[in-house]
């Protein structure tokens, strides 16, 4: 009874992220590829709009530090993640008049478009740091690995499926099925939390919540007073400092390539909307593999998160080198063999970094201590998407060099970000981090209040 208590916990958690993963996929390979390759909006403006999002990741450590110490009706995390999600969609049913407005260079439709997302950022900031809190708190530590599997197999698959249902529903672009696409959101997302939430998460009484807050002194609930308690805490610890830039190199090594790659198969190879989809696809496929394949691979032999998150880290540069490869040599054939690779690498990456991130928190301070993981890979991405961008303006629409020879070069630094990244990776120890004790934080909250 307890193995099944077990996965129809995982699953539900799973199905929780199945609305994230919709529009998130909605976000960056669809409506990237129509602003930019079909209606001809600056890509700079629309990496950067997709980036925005995830630069306000600030608010991932305010999110988790609420929900830390104000349950809604004895709940600390569901309600904050059916909120969220609920916000989160609104957005999405204005983006493909907002693609038009892009293509014409509207001044009006670029401020409302960063209106819109940043407020889509401020409610997935506190989706995701709720949404990680409650995987940390409810799942025991030697299960976290697979159930992490799992929730990312859901994010993935339902990115999958957002990619089939376009290429059902939008094969060329036009503004009317765009809109009826994006206008299945939020039904898609208030369907799959309230099936993922019911019953997924015990109440806390009242006097087991005063336990756990009196453990630290009151502090300020604004966001720049949690963001002064996170820097302090990353100051305070080197590990905890050292993680939080292998997390957003990371970030940046996988995704630096996320808002660029249906364009890119567009402007070299000359791809059609339904043939860049499947881009999605092989990589989403690759990644589902990876994690099936670190499940039973960690099952039969003892293998370490970081080993983990190093495999996958050295494979993503590989396959990123490969897509490099493919551009240079205008060799289609090698696309999605690259992707799958990127993919399956992706797999291992993703399990053992968030498998890291669960263990590198302090009791009671979940909500803190993923929401300040779940910044660096909010502004991981965000700068990803800015800078894949910028780097797309400036080396290929200012035709300083060809596209052929330009996205190549974009590749090559994305290859080397994840280098990078997995050399910190080598220094950090989640033991040396747990030195960092509950005490520890009170005297640095302590702190915050005196300054």
């Amino acid at each position: 009874m307890a193995f099944v208590r077990f996965g129809i916990k995982t699953i539900q958690l799973a199905i929780t992220r199945v609305g994230a993963g919709w529009m998130f996929a909605l976000l960056t390979f669809n409506f990237n590829r129509v602003a930019i390759a079909d209606l001809k909006a600056v890509a700079v403006i629309v990496t950067s709009l997709i980036g925005l999002h995830h630069f306000i990741s600030f608010l991932y450590p305010y999110w988790g530090r609420i929900s830390d110490r104000h349950p809604i009706l004895g709940f600390r995390r569901s309600p904050y993640i059916l909120l969220s999600g609920l916000l989160a969609s609104v957005p999405m049913l204005f983006l493909p008049a907002i693609a038009v407005g892009l293509g014409q260079h509207s001044l009006a439709a670029t401020a409302g478009a960063f209106g819109l997302i940043a407020f889509f950022g401020m409610a997935m900031a506190m989706n995701g740091s709720s949404s990680n809190a409650l995987i940390a708190e409810i799942i025991p530590e030697k299960s976290r690995g697979t159930v992490v599997a799992v929730v990312w197999a859901a994010v993935i698959i339902s990115g999958i499926a957002s990619a089939g249902v376009s290429r059902v529903i939008m094969p060329t672009y036009s503004p009317e099925t765009m809109q009826f696409l994006y206008n299945l959101t939020p039904a898609i997302v208030l369907l799959t939390m309230i099936i993922g939430l019911i019953g997924i998460e015990p109440r806390i009484t009242k006097e087991a919540h005063a336990k756990l807050l009196a453990k630290q002194p009151e502090e300020s609930d604004s966001p720049l007073g949690t963001l002064r308690v996170a820097a302090r805490l990353m100051a305070s610890n080197p590990q905890a400092r050292g993680f939080f830039f292998y997390v957003l190199l990371g970030i940046m090594g996988i995704f630096l390539q996320d808002a660029i790659l249906e364009p890119f198969g567009a402007m070299v190879f000359g791809m059609e909307q339904a043939d860049t989809a499947k881009f999605q696809q092989v990589w989403g496929a690759g990644a589902l593999l990876g994690m099936l394949g670190i499940g039973i691979i960690s099952t039969i032999y003892p293998i370490t998160k970081k080993i983990i998150a190093s495999i996958g880290g050295i494979g993503i540069a590989v396959g990123m080198v490969l897509i490099a490869v493919s551009s240079l040599m205008h060799q289609a054939s090698l696309i999605n063999p690259g992707l799958l690779l990127v993919g399956l690498a992706i797999g291992f990456f993703n399990v053992g970094s968030l498998s890291m991130m669960m263990e590198m928190t302090i009791e009671g301070q979940a909500g803190l201590y993923m929401g300040i993981w779940g910044m660096a890979q909010g502004l991981g991405n965000g700068l990803a998407n800015v800078f894949s961008g910028a780097l797309l303006s400036a080396l290929v629409e200012s035709r300083l060099m060809t596209a052929t020879s330009g996205y190549a070069l974009i590749f090559e630094f994305e290859a080397l970000l994840m280098v990078v990244a997995i050399g910190i990776l080598r220094g950090i120890s989640v033991q040396e981090f747990k030195g960092l004790t509950s005490k520890d934080i009170g005297t640095v909250l302590a702190l915050d209040m005196a300054g």
